[in-house]
């Protein structure tokens, strides 16, 4: 009799194995390639707002992991250094697709923090496909030049926009 228990829980789970494991290949793999600032305040750019600038990837990357849908694929230093030596991914004119394809991603993520003053910034989140068709495009803004304003900024789109669309 309890031969049969352990085999009809074997039985039973290997469905629910099968079907995790499924899971994990589906989630989408994401290419990162950075946030951009643009500042076009009067002010020089700190260097709070240049680790900012690199936080928001963090929280980018955290977030879409978290949900489970997602995968951040880790950027080759041959493509890593490729993308520091060109233009701005913004005005780069599509090369994001050219870099997700190398890096083997479904989507290439992107985007941007204009500041126009220490208390009006602008987060903006670009996704594309590989092949070039929109995914994403959300931009909020925030008060306040901040640690705190910056990360609630990106959480908040990630929440409430992105997450809930997709």
């Amino acid at each position: 009799m309890r031969k049969y228990f352990w085999l009809s829980m074997v039985l039973a789970l290997a469905p629910a194995a099968s079907c995790s494991e499924a899971r994990a290949k589906d989630k989408i793999k994401v290419g990162f390639f950075g946030f951009e600032l643009i500042n076009t305040s009067a002010e020089a750019t700190s260097d709070a707002e240049r680790r900012r600038i690199a936080r928001l990837g963090e929280v980018l990357a955290q977030v879409l992991t978290a949900s489970g849908r997602y995968e951040i694929v880790p950027l080759s230093a041959q493509l890593q250094a490729k993308i520091a030596a060109n233009a701005n991914i913004t005005g780069c004119n599509g090369c994001e697709l050219d870099y997700a394809r190398e890096a083997g991603v479904d989507v290439a993520a992107f985007g941007t923090v204009q500041k126009v003053s220490n208390l009006i910034l602008n987060e903006n989140l670009y996704m594309r496909r590989a092949d070039g068709a929109p995914y994403f495009s959300r931009s909020v803004d925030i008060r306040g030049n901040t640690d705190e304003s910056w990360e609630r900024g990106m959480r908040y789109l990630l929440r409430n926009y992105f997450l809930k669309e997709r």
